[in-house]
Formats: structure tokens, C-alpha cells, sequence
């Protein structure tokens, strides 16, 4: 297991950050994950052999937030 913290940009409130993280909880792979609006960051626990850092990035871009120091 391999745990990845973003910095996200865009979240408004607690709902923002539950919508994120029940988006990828639903990815396989994904054991957790915590997403917090205040501290702006997520922390997600997943299995490298199953999903991407690249994909998880693309989720919450797809969301409508931004990743903060992610190529």
C-alpha cells in the first residue's frame, strides 16, 4: 500500500471534501481516504499495483478541483 497527500484547490466547504473522498473511495484500489476542506489536502491510501497517482489526480480534477504541485 502506498499512501499520496494532495494540496486541492477549489473546495468550498465540508461537502466539497466528502464529495471527493467518496469519489475515491469508489476507485478499485483505494483502501481510504481522508479529505479535508480546512487543511485543504487529501490523504489517500491505495494499492500502486491497482491504480494510479496519476488517476487519483484525474478524479479530483474531473471533480472540478485542483491539485496544488502535481505535474
Amino acid at each position: 500500500m502506498k499512501t499520496a497527500t494532495f494540496k486541492i484547490e477549489g473546495m468550498n466547504c465540508d461537502a466539497c471534501a466528502g464529495r471527493i473522498k467518496a469519489l475515491a473511495e469508489k476507485l478499485p484500489g483505494v483502501q481510504a481516504a481522508a479529505v479535508s476542506f480546512s487543511q485543504a489536502e487529501a490523504r489517500i491510501l491505495f494499492d500502486p499495483q491497482a491504480v494510479t497517482e496519476d488517476r487519483l489526480v484525474a478524479l479530483v480534477h474531473d471533480a472540478g478541483f485542483r491539485i496544488v504541485g502535481h505535474e
